[in-house]
């Protein structure tokens, strides 16, 4: 052990957070002994208080401070288009778009039989029972572009379409700025077969 250990507590904790090596999170900790104490106590306190107040929407799944999300409590938004996403993480993704204008729906995960996630640990019953009322005239699959999301989307596209909602699925392929030479075979499949009039 090269340091006190106060010190090494510190590094160890940065180092749970996701994508934080050692040399991140010695850097971190050191970051933090150096601000002032009222900073620090500041930066605790967010982050308890933080674990403390946040809650999932009963409607969607989103991260909420309240009963219901910022999302579910605006009447502005269009009631009849619900996207359904994997994380509440790609709400937050969605609205920096300032594109799409209605509610959601998040799954909590994807389904994944190697990681012993089946439909029963999704929130997929409760997107049936949403949508099951009629109130809805399109659900926008919008899960990740990877295996276990695809599954997902072809999961729940089979069980919405006896319902007779119009079923869509976000449009997949080439990054803005990126290189055709450096995309995947399915990346370009895609791509081509996503394409619009110019």
């Amino acid at each position: 052990m090269f340091y006190p250990e106060p010190i090494a507590r510190v590094i160890e904790a940065f180092q749970k957070l996701p994508g934080v090596g050692p040399k991140t999170a010695q850097r971190l900790a050191f970051f933090v002994l150096s601000l002032p104490r009222e900073e620090v106590v500041a930066m605790a306190r967010a982050m308890v208080n933080a674990r403390d107040k946040t809650r999932y929407c009963q409607s969607c799944g989103n991260f909420s401070d309240a009963e219901t999300c910022f999302v579910c409590r605006d009447s502005r938004r269009d009631q009849s288009l619900l996207c359904v996403v994997q994380d509440p993480r790609d709400v937050l993704a969605l609205e920096r778009t300032r594109e799409f204008k209605g509610l959601y729906h998040v799954l909590g995960g994807a389904i994944s039989p190697i990681d012993g996630v089946g439909p029963d640990q999704l929130r997929i019953r409760e997107l049936l029972a949403r949508t099951g009322g009629g109130s809805f005239r399109e659900v926008v699959l919008a899960t990740n572009p990877n295996v276990e999301g695809e599954a997902t989307a072809l999961y729940i596209a089979r069980i919405l379409k006896p319902l007779g909602l119009r079923v869509t699925r976000i449009a997949h392929g080439l990054p803005v700025g990126g290189d055709l030479e450096y995309a995947d075979e399915v990346t370009l499949s895609r791509a081509m077969e996503g394409r619009r009039e110019f």
